[in-house]
């Protein structure tokens, strides 16, 4: 195995160990902020059902490894994953920074295509494939806004004439069963891009067949990667997914958990990449929404929008600059 595929695998392992600590606030954030957990409970929770649920599906894998670009057409293909890997962990590490919770599946898929870009030209890219990812990751914020707006309006019908205090105790208690599945849904999703990402530089590189599974030692490591980076914790997005959006108490939290988690199933059973963070930030809005529109804090909104907007035409420049350094030594 030559230095290119080791650097391949160990900057995807640094990608889903930072996507871990980046991603944790979209699965216990809310949980947190309501102290149905405390904080240590919660991160062991998120890490350790991260690693359940990306050691239980393969399907988002394949469709990175196969739909955005075609391995073996790939012109130096390890130069190109290698240099869309250093793209996005430049860029989720940039907004990790400042708190910003951006999507690590636009900054993955942006690199991608802009490091292929930029060995191969516009023919490089599956246009069908990708254009089926670029819809997953446009329609689901969208559907997760009209969910979240749904749940919680039939959560204040059926609770309407409940007694406040023991409400918020019992959706206390729910919250937890809430966070650990949203966490399992994050890791049924999000970790396996990694793995695409390692089965797509071993197939361009004549290691795997076209139509090769995801090796288990790949399934594995991105898994152990997602928990570890999750154990670490990322208090800035914390803070800003679980009050910066909205006030978010028990009833809005358990919505805006399950929301999110039925959405990214949905993707997953589907085999299409979405972004967890697009989903639980678009459904902890839907859920406030629902409660009161001018409880939601439409300027924080509207930073995380336009991040989302520019996090894909940035980490696509940004990677075929890498590419073109990366290839003057590679």
């Amino acid at each position: 195995m030559d230095i290119l595929i080791i650097l391949v695998v160990i900057f995807a392992l640094s990608f889903d160990f930072i996507n871990g600590f980046h991603d944790t606030a979209n699965s216990i954030a809310t949980s947190v902020s309501t102290k149905a957990l405390r904080p240590r409970h919660a991160i062991l929770l998120a890490a350790i059902m991260n690693f359940v649920g990306a050691m239980t599906f393969t399907g988002v894998a394949k469709s990175i490894s196969k739909d955005i670009v075609d391995p073996f057409t790939l012109e130096n293909g390890s130069v190109v994953i290698l240099a869309a890997l250093t793209a996005a962990i430049f860029w989720n590490l940039l907004t990790w920074y400042y708190g910003i919770p951006s999507s690590s599946s636009h900054a993955l898929i942006g690199s991608i295509a802009g490091a292929a870009l930029a060995s191969a030209g516009f023919g490089a890219l599956n246009y069908s494939g990708f254009l089926k990812i670029i819809q997953a990751l446009l329609i689901s914020p969208l559907l997760a806004f009209a969910v979240g707006f749904i749940i919680y309006s039939i959560f204040k019908v059926v609770f309407k004439n409940a007694n406040l205090t023991k409400t918020n105790r019992n959706f206390r208690y729910m919250q937890i069963a809430t966070a650990a599945l949203q966490s399992y849904s994050h890791g049924t999703n999000d970790a396996q891009k990694a793995m695409g990402i390692i089965t797509m530089a071993l197939i361009a590189n004549g290691y795997l067949g076209a139509d090769a599974d995801v090796p288990f030692w790949v399934q594995f490591t991105c898994a152990l990667a997602m928990g570890l980076g999750t154990s670490v914790g990322g208090w800035k997005i914390i803070k800003t997914v679980g009050g910066k959006i909205m006030k978010i108490r028990p009833i809005n939290g358990v919505a805006a958990d399950i929301t999110g988690a039925a959405v990214i199933f949905g993707a997953t059973f589907l085999h299409v990449p979405v972004s967890t963070t697009h989903v639980i930030s678009s459904g902890i809005l839907g859920v406030g929404s629902a409660h009161r529109l001018k409880g939601v804090k439409w300027d924080t909104a509207q930073r995380m929008l336009i991040t989302w907007f520019i996090t894909l035409p940035i980490s696509a420049g940004v990677a075929a600059i890498s590419y073109f350094i990366l290839n003057l030594f590679f």
